[in-house]
């Protein structure tokens, strides 16, 4: 049976541990009890752990002595992919950011776009935190080494100056037009990193999406239904693991 991985907050030397609301899932939802056994993930080592002391709050682990290097999986050898995601509903927003970790994204960076509802634009600073533990959690379900970094929410003009812009990126914004290519056709030979920006309900304005054609970004499309942003975000991320595999 395959042990669940679960990505420590704390390691030194043989001991790891999880602590807050991350010990409190194990200790009160999961029921832990010392003796039993997890993968614990701690940087570039996989260990297995012993659980030695549960609290609400915190469970410590005993650490194997015999640390192992994590096997590169297809999952953690794919492709860079981040995906530029606008602010939109919540709940959907957040059902996008732990599909697309579970998938293999690596960055998700929100963006603050025209179309996003003004009363989420004010309070998406005040979800970060919850996103980050989304994608923790969305990670050690899938046995991810890591959770994808989650940026704090930006203005569009702010990813002017990110490392997306390096030419080596292949940047592609999602539009809802039948005459942009198709996602899957518009990869750079031999790309193996990505980013992906996904609009908010309704679309980039053409406004926005001007913007990013003039700073080097390409337009494509998924055919010629109309998704949520959620399923394209998802529906995006998955063409794009594929495509540069």
């Amino acid at each position: 049976m395959t042990r669940r991985r679960w990505i420590a907050d704390e390691v030194k030397g043989d001991t790891a541990a999880l602590v807050g609301d991350h010990a409190a899932h194990l200790a009160r939802v999961l029921r832990a009890e010392v003796g039993q056994e997890f993968d614990i993930a701690a940087g570039e080592e996989v260990r297995r752990g012993t659980i030695t002391f549960v609290s609400y709050d915190r469970v410590e682990f005993a650490l194997d002595k015999k640390p192992r290097r994590l096997r590169r999986s297809k999952l953690s050898a794919a492709p860079k992919i981040t995906l530029v995601l606008a602010v939109f509903k919540f709940d959907r927003m957040e059902w996008a950011i732990e599909k697309c970790t579970e998938i293999g994204v690596e960055r998700i960076i929100p963006v603050i776009a025209r179309r996003s509802d003004a009363h989420l634009a004010t309070a998406a600073a005040k979800r970060h935190e919850r996103w980050l533990r989304i994608a923790r959690q969305a990670a050690e379900q899938s046995r991810r080494e890591t959770p994808p970094e989650i940026a704090a929410p930006i203005k569009l003009k702010a990813l002017a100056g990110d490392i997306i812009s390096a030419d080596s990126v292949d940047r592609i914004v999602l539009a809802e037009s039948e005459e942009d290519a198709r996602l899957g056709d518009v990869w750079q030979p031999l790309s193996t990193e990505a980013a992906l920006a996904v609009g908010p309900e309704g679309g980039w304005t053409s406004d926005e999406l001007g913007w990013f054609c003039e700073t080097g970004w390409k337009t494509a499309s998924l055919g010629n239904t109309i998704l949520r942003a959620e399923t394209a975000a998802i529906v995006a991320t998955a063409l794009a693991m594929e495509g540069l595999r």
